[in-house]
């Protein structure tokens, strides 16, 4: 039985089907062959991203040619392609992959009126990109086999016997890898090989993504769970009863990491004013509402609700380590420490 709150939802897809659309048919909105372009390199999923895109495209009569892939995987072919890249802009699902462009000098520096729609926090100091979007790691708990007095303050506490076999995580996929480039950030890399080996001796269980793992958690396989905040939310769409809650660790942890999807213009773009208009696009109200609604990561626009995902972006970024996202993109030494605990 579909509950008010997916009806609702379906309704939103529906009507942004429907104006997208009815502009289709309307004069002047129809692309052709002189019609202004964009590229877009997108590590965000087709799946979450195609709406957004293709109402930009009606809205603005501007033809949208998208390559998807993994952020990291479009990273490493911007950084190939070099000057002879095609994209206009990356638009990447993590601060890292947009930090290893911005390293290479590959992206522009943004215009101050675009900068200055969000808080300082929310672009990188350079201002060459800017968030689109907020996700939060979170401990994800079983509500009828753990008793939430024990939880650990710190995702280190972790390795204590008591959570021994109860534990998952997914050392191979990208957020957790983001995760832990943050912690050696924050403890160094000789601290955290050992937490990395600790846990493996603890013996917690490997999940090829966060979605597997929020089904174990669920079916009873393990009792807490390393994943982003919005898979939950999602589980809840089809199953309100989902047998599973999240919180943070305590304020400033490493654990609690807060990363963000963002995007950036390349230098080499060879369509600027339709590049910094889709980047406008996405900070528009309305827009940053449906990736709230429909996609359950938090807006990164101040003063917006956030009720779909409960508590509100300024507070989880109180919550997390003090550090600069772009230094995300050191990922090679994480991947590298990975591999000594065997863990890939």
């Amino acid at each position: 039985m579909k509950t008010s709150a997916n009806v609702a939802k379906s309704a939103r897809r529906a009507l942004l089907w429907m104006g997208v659309l009815l502009l289709l048919l309307l004069p002047g909105h129809l692309p052709d062959a002189a019609a202004q372009s964009l590229t877009i390199y997108s590590g965000r999923s087709k799946a979450l991203v195609e709406p957004l895109i293709r109402k930009f495209e009606q809205e603005h009569g501007i033809r949208m040619n998208v390559r998807y892939g993994g952020s990291t995987q479009l990273a490493v072919a911007l950084l190939e392609e070099g000057r002879r890249t095609p994209a206009d802009v990356f638009w990447a699902q993590d601060a890292g992959a947009l930090g290893a462009v911005h390293r290479n000098a590959m992206f522009e520096t943004l215009p101050r009126e675009l900068l200055s729609q969000l808080p300082e926090q929310l672009h990188n100091s350079e201002g060459t990109w800017i968030a689109t979007s907020g996700r939060a790691r979170v401990m994800a708990y079983s509500t009828s086999r753990v008793d939430t007095a024990l939880l650990p303050g710190s995702i280190f506490g972790l390795t204590d016997s008591q959570w021994s076999g109860r534990v998952g995580w997914a050392p191979s996929n990208g957020s957790f890898q983001s995760l832990l480039t943050a912690m050696r950030l924050q403890k160094g890399d000789d601290v955290i090989l050992q937490w990395l080996r600790d846990m493996r001796g603890n013996n917690a269980q490997s999940y090829i993504n966060n979605s597997a793992m929020l089904q174990a958690l669920a079916a009873g396989e393990i009792d807490i769970a390393l994943t982003n905040h919005y898979y939950l939310f999602r589980f809840r769409e089809t199953d309100p009863g989902f047998p599973v809650e999240q919180t943070f660790f305590a304020h400033g942890d490493a654990g609690n990491l807060v990363n963000v999807a963002g995007i950036g213009m390349l230098k080499t773009a060879g369509n600027k004013d339709e590049a910094l208009a889709f980047m406008k696009f996405l900070l528009e109200e309305e827009n940053q509402q449906w990736v709230t609604q429909e996609v359950y990561e938090y807006p990164v626009l101040e003063g917006m609700s956030t009720q779909a995902v409960d508590t509100p972006f300024r507070d989880i970024q109180e919550l997390s380590p003090d550090l600069d996202l772009d230094d995300l993109s050191d990922l090679n030494r994480t991947l590298d420490l990975l591999r000594r605990a065997g863990l890939l």
